[in-house]
């Protein structure tokens, strides 16, 4: 029996999950500019800073498997063009975004060292800022490419398309603003998204279903 569909949808399914879990368990900051606020939430507890910023790096990785299991299942759909485009903005945006939690990692060695918190947070900066913006946008022009693919291959009935299609936008939108909320949005969000897709993806294996309606209209145009 071939377990790929089923492997697929697990790692859709279980990607944002962990995102969550690590958003969850990292120390809430209201406003992540807040260098004052940033330093005493690291240097209140190093352990939780240090094991949620490497599930934060674990679940980027995770997400990345997860948007080819997704590349995969649209390709069977008949989808070639949106989510192919999307994939190399995704595993660029990914691996900017790993660096990130890589840098929080980073600063609390230096306050353990017995670096000034608020002093490291703002030197922090000068890297810190550039990167997230560049890996922000770079991830939100794959995912958007992959909203126009999920839209477009009928892999899903057109309003649970588009609820997945927005709230994978929505997803890589949060990733631009500096505030605690954000991040449990945006994390609630790939939940809605990734999940709704895992479970189509669990329940029909093949040629999504949606999609299979659409096949024969197409090839009546393509022969008229």
């Amino acid at each position: 029996m071939n377990r790929t569909p089923q492997l697929r949808g697990a790692i859709v399914a279980v990607a944002p999950a962990i995102l969550l879990a690590a958003i969850l368990y990292h120390p809430y900051i209201a406003n992540l500019t807040d260098k004052a606020a940033v330093g005493a939430a690291l240097d209140a507890d190093h352990t939780r800073w240090g094991f949620s910023h490497l599930a934060v790096g674990l679940a980027s990785g995770l997400l990345v498997l997860a948007f080819l299991a997704i590349r995969s299942y649209l390709r069977e759909a008949g989808e070639e063009r949106w989510s192919a485009r999307g994939v190399p903005f995704i595993v660029m945006g990914s691996t900017l975004f790993a660096l990130l939690p890589a840098m929080e990692m980073g600063s609390m060695s230096g306050i353990q060292a017995g670096a000034d918190p608020r002093a490291v947070q703002v030197e922090l900066t000068t890297w810190f800022t550039p990167v997230l913006v560049v890996g922000a946008l770079i991830f939100w022009i794959g995912t958007l490419f992959f909203a126009i693919a999920i839209v477009r291959s009928r892999v899903l009935s057109p309003s649970w398309a588009w609820l997945t299609a927005v709230g994978l936008v929505v997803m890589a939108t949060t990733r631009f603003a500096p505030l605690g909320v954000a991040l449990y949005v945006g994390a609630l969000a790939g939940v809605v998204a990734f999940w709704t897709l895992a479970y189509e993806m669990y329940r029909s294996p093949g040629l999504a279903p949606h999609a299979q309606q659409q096949a024969p209209a197409d090839v009546r145009r393509g022969l008229a």
